[in-house]
């Protein structure tokens, strides 16, 4: 058998279905093809696939596996969705292609039970325990499956990403794939980012514990739906005018994410870490003249707040203890310094409360912080006493204040850092940017809609309420022309005698 290539294998069936071949169609066919023919001598076996959403990628990678399988019956074909019901349905779909596809007539067995709706099996010379087709949810069992071919559709869904516990489960399900995929076998991700934690970024993020991207050494093809020119990728079926109607209507965030593959935060947080100013200085506490300064990045600093938000057990899914601290210079910008999530050793003779405490003062000896506020709602009004042991065993000048918090959560997060976001008047030391507290400002929603940790935001809001509004100082004169009339000089006639 003379196999056909991809292109003309989807070209045949668009023909038969009185349908056009549009020309990203055409490009993402070559681009598959091409991989294919490179996968036979060891190099493109890993792909990601990208398109904005209705581009059709689902339809076109249902053919592209009955193309596989007509090239090669033996082929085994796992497809992965984010549920049962999508795997199955391009199972569905990839067996009416074979039952119709004029190239695949003879594909079909004889046997009704070996053409079921989730799995099926062509004729193929070869006796293997794998059908030729799987279909299963990401969530299913797959130990002891193989796979010459695995297709990971939009395994990405708002429902396996909207949290980082279920991003991290998504990530854990999806690196099974490497015992179920053969050697030589080929793994081919399709779908739209819905995260900027997406599995398909191609940057490491480095605040969730990424040294690299999930899906490093991939090859991909992304498509759009403006190109770089910014004409539409699909102009029979996407107008300019309809594009941005649809942008329009979907708002900048989702329509970037959705449609032009950007990673991005879809949930509309109002809290947006890409809008703090980074700066990467250490404090340098110097004398002048007999006087002691903290200086930041070249700015004196005058006043400094450290909030600790203590818990216990954090480790995992509870919630985090985090201490952070925030300085203010002279020019009114409030410096988010550092930010520590506490973590214990259950190894050690020391207590968690005390290992806490311990770390804590640390914390306040190494920013030179003349104080340090615990909030003491729950666990927290047994911890200052042990505090204080902890910063007179290291020798610490340093304060303990206790505040016990009355009002909501989010109330206090939003109010704190609103308005200091909308003015640009905070910062950021880059070492914050490697824990989890840009997630939570990406993912926090107001009204008590988040779900994801917001321990972090926490501590920074009770930091930033307690700093006073400073604004820098000005010794210029503003003046201005008096136009109300009576506030000028009058000089009246004098030519009588007293």
């Amino acid at each position: 058998m003379t196999a056909c290539t991809f292109l003309e294998f989807l070209w045949i069936w668009n023909e038969i279905q009185g349908q056009k071949t549009p020309v990203l169609h055409r490009r993402i066919c070559r681009w598959l093809n091409a991989r294919v023919h490179a996968g036979t001598s060891g190099q493109d076996r890993h792909l990601i696939l990208l398109a904005f959403r209705a581009a059709g990628k689902s339809t076109i990678v249902g053919l592209f596996c009955a193309w596989r399988l007509y090239c090669d019956p033996n082929l085994r074909i796992l497809v992965l969705a984010a549920e049962q019901d999508l795997a199955s349905r391009m199972v569905r779909n990839v067996k009416r292609l074979i039952e119709r596809h004029p190239l695949t007539q003879g594909l079909k067995p004889d046997q009704l039970d070996q053409w079921a709706s989730d799995r099926f099996t062509v004729q193929r010379p070869k006796e293997l325990r794998d059908p030729s087709m799987l279909a299963r949810g990401i969530g299913a069992n797959l130990t002891g499956s193989r796979a010459d071919l695995i297709i990971c559709d939009d395994v990405e869904v708002p429902n396996t990403c909207d949290t980082a516990p279920k991003r991290a489960d998504l990530r854990a399900r999806l690196s099974e794939a490497d015992y179920i995929l053969v050697p030589g076998g080929m793994q081919l991700y399709v779908g739209t980012p819905h995260s900027y934690y997406t599995i398909y970024a191609q940057e490491a993020r480095s605040e969730i514990g990424e040294a690299q991207p999930f899906l490093a050494g991939y090859k991909r093809l992304e498509v759009p739906i403006l190109k770089a020119d910014g004409a539409s990728a699909w102009p029979d079926r996407y107008s300019r005018e309809e594009i941005q109607a649809l942008r329009l209507r979907q708002g900048e965030a989702k329509f970037q994410s959705q449609m032009m593959l950007k990673p991005m935060n879809i949930v509309g947080s109002r809290l947006d870490p890409d809008r703090m100013k980074l700066y990467q200085a250490r404090l340098d506490l110097v004398e002048r003249n007999g006087e002691a300064m903290l200086m930041l990045d070249g700015v004196r600093m005058i006043s400094a707040t450290a909030w600790w938000d203590p818990a216990y057990g954090g480790a995992g899914t509870g919630d985090s203890s985090v201490v952070a601290c925030v300085f203010t210079g002279e020019d009114g910008i409030y410096r988010l310094h550092r930010i520590q999530y506490l973590t214990t050793d259950p190894g050690l003779q020391l207590d968690e409360a005390r290992q806490q405490c311990r770390a804590v003062a640390r914390f306040a000896r190494r920013n030179f912080l003349p104080s340090v506020t615990i909030e003491t709602n729950g666990i927290g009004k047994f911890l200052p006493s042990l505090l204080r042991r902890e910063m007179a065993v290291l020798h610490t000048a340093c304060a303990v204040q206790e505040r016990h918090s009355t009002r909501a959560k989010d109330t206090r997060i939003l109010e704190a850092f609103d308005a200091v976001l909308a003015a640009g008047q905070i910062a950021c030391h880059r070492s914050v940017w490697d824990t989890p507290f840009p997630m939570e400002m990406r993912e926090w929603q107001a009204g008590g809609l988040s779900k994801g940790h917001d321990d972090g935001l926490d501590a920074v809001a009770g930091c930033l309420s307690m700093e006073p509004v400073r604004l820098p100082r000005s010794s210029a004169h503003y003046g201005r022309q008096s136009w109300q009339g009576g506030g000028g000089s009058v000089i009246a006639d004098a030519d009588f005698s007293v």
